[in-house]
């Protein structure tokens, strides 16, 4: 597929979700980017913002299967991928598949779970299997988990373990909408008359395969590559980190770059990509040590001030 034709497609699928989700142009194309990724996004903000909306709508939007997960202090793994059962007909054990057998998984609020079952969908993140009784179940492709977290309630909550952070691909921020953005919100709901809405569907799976399969054929010029570079390792010399961004982060900021620029019209990936993905694609990956962080440094911080002093290449 052509950049052209994927950039035509993406405004199809942007006002598709436009007629559920009310403004967030930003969150909706960082959100889209990560989808045509096939990777996994991480949603911290606050609750009542959207968050549900926009998964679901993505997955009404692009004909995909959709299924949601309450994540409680009392979940167990296999509540959600699945187990062993015994069938009455046949008297034998037999796998019932769990709600992760979709293509969009929407997990809420990831952190009310222990990590026992935050753990549980390492495996499915990584290698999009899940295994019970030694038995491997491949899961449906395209698979793809968003999840969302309440960062300021800390009263049972459980911190996310670090290699779970590290497997999404992005972390997003939704954020209050404007004055307008919300009178409009309000205006919808009355003339709509019921709290149900829903997305038009603007292809099916294959179609959405196919569009992801053409971020492979972006062009990302070998300065390009050596500037994400500089920013990732950046990330791990600075002073203030006690963990840098990892390899999966260099990989990630990468394949953010060529979706997004797919989705703009380009077969080619520019500087402005990489600045604008930075923060959502490394932030999350970097743990700053005890003492910046009581003085209010973040992971987002270090990424920026490595965007301030890395030089930024020119490009053809």
């Amino acid at each position: 597929m052509k950049a052209a034709e994927a950039a035509v497609l993406a405004q199809k699928i942007r006002q598709s979700v436009g007629t559920t989700v009310v403004g967030r142009e930003v969150a909706v194309e960082q959100v889209l980017v990560g989808l045509l990724s096939d990777g996994h996004i991480l949603l911290e903000d606050l609750p009542g913002l959207g968050k549900t909306l926009i998964a679901k709508s993505f997955a009404q939007a692009l004909g995909l299967e959709f299924q949601r997960v309450q994540f409680t202090a009392d979940l167990l793994p296999h509540d959600i991928t699945g187990g062993e059962i015994v069938d009455p007909t046949t008297n034998r054990f037999t796998f019932r598949p769990g709600p992760i057998f979709t293509n969009v998984l929407l997990a809420d609020e990831i952190n009310r779970a222990p990590p026992k079952v935050q753990s549980s969908l390492l495996e499915a993140m990584q290698e999009y299997q899940v295994t019970s009784e030694r038995t491997t179940y491949p899961l449906p492709r395209p698979f793809m988990v968003l999840a969302t977290e309440n960062p300021i309630e800390l009263e049972g909550t459980y911190p996310l373990p670090e290699a779970q952070v590290d497997r999404f691909l992005l972390r997003l921020q939704v954020g209050y909408p404007t004055v307008e953005e919300e009178r409009t919100i309000l205006e919808r709901r009355r003339a709509r008359r019921t709290e149900a809405m829903s997305a038009p569907p603007v292809m099916d799976r294959a179609s959405f395969q196919a569009l992801q399969a053409s971020v492979e054929d972006v062009e990302l010029e070998p300065s390009l590559a050596e500037y994400i570079l500089a920013i990732v390792r950046g990330t791990r010399d600075d002073s203030r980190s006690e963990v840098g961004a990892s390899p999966r982060g260099s990989l990630a900021l990468q394949k953010l770059c060529r979706a997004r620029a797919l989705l703009l019209g380009r077969d080619f990936v520019v500087p402005d990509d990489v600045k604008v993905l930075a923060g959502p694609a490394l932030a999350h990956r970097v743990v700053v040590k005890p003492e910046p962080w009581i003085r209010g440094v973040r992971g987002s911080d270090i990424v920026r001030g490595m965007l301030d002093r890395t030089p930024v290449p020119k490009v053809r």
